[in-house]
């Protein structure tokens, strides 16, 4: 996968997932542009603000003039239905489902041939733990959200998703059942989401799109129940 003189833009890019991806896309030639909050030599800006959108999005375009990879990856908060307000909630909705839809948008007449949005999602799309409500809602959003661009932007941009599960930013290595409770055997890492992307990027994943691929050792696919294979539910 040679990414030379391509131009990928990452949100959420100066750490974990967003890092890796970043990091892999340089790997291989490409010139990566980032926006995040927290401060450093990317953009800094906050996307919930539609302001932010547009001037990032002019400032690529006035830098390279076309763009080939979106990498919608920035984290939307998360909090439950009993601490969350209407502003966390809307403001997690920005983060998660306005600001990557704006941004296609804005970049739309810009995309060069083979480009492909990538959107991250996450395992909590399909399944819930109490109190996520505002991450979750948000991440489902975008899941579907692909399934839109993709049909919409039909011929000019692959758009597909990835779902990751429990992804250990840090690289730790765990034993025992934080491991083995994922059927792959181990925690995943940001590689596993980073390699993923690059693909889905690729002339290799060419007649993929509208695609959402869950990547989490498993751990959706494995059916529990109280008593089997040592399961206990603790209420």
């Amino acid at each position: 996968m040679n990414f030379k003189n391509k131009v990928a833009v990452i949100t959420g890019g100066a750490h974990g997932i967003g890092k890796a991806i970043a990091e892999e896309f340089a790997k291989e030639g490409a010139k990566v542009c980032i926006i995040d909050k927290a401060e450093g030599e990317h953009f800094v800006g906050d996307i919930s603000d539609k302001n932010v959108l547009e001037t990032f999005a002019e400032k690529v375009i006035k830098k390279y003039g076309k763009i080939d990879y979106l990498i919608n990856n920035a984290l939307p908060i998360m909090k439950g239905i009993d601490e969350c307000t209407y502003e966390e909630f809307q403001y997690a909705l920005s983060v998660g489902v306005t600001a990557p839809f704006y941004l296609s948008k804005l970049f739309l007449p810009y995309f060069g041939e083979g480009a492909s949005i990538i959107n991250i999602s996450s395992s909590r799309d399909r399944m819930s733990m109490p109190q996520t409500e505002s991450y979750t809602a948000a991440k489902g959003g975008i899941a579907a959200l692909t399934h839109a661009l993709a049909v919409s932007l039909s011929g000019k941009v692959r758009v597909n998703s990835i779902s990751p599960g429990w992804i250990d930013t840090d690289y730790t290595v765990y034993e025992g059942p934080d491991a083995f409770q994922q059927p792959a055997g181990r925690v995943g890492n940001p590689l596993d989401i980073a390699n993923m992307v690059l693909f889905l990027c690729s002339d290799k994943a060419g007649f993929i799109t509208g695609e959402n691929i869950c990547i989490d050792g498993g751990m959706t696919k494995q059916m529990i129940y109280h008593g089997d294979h040592g399961w206990k539910l603790e209420i």
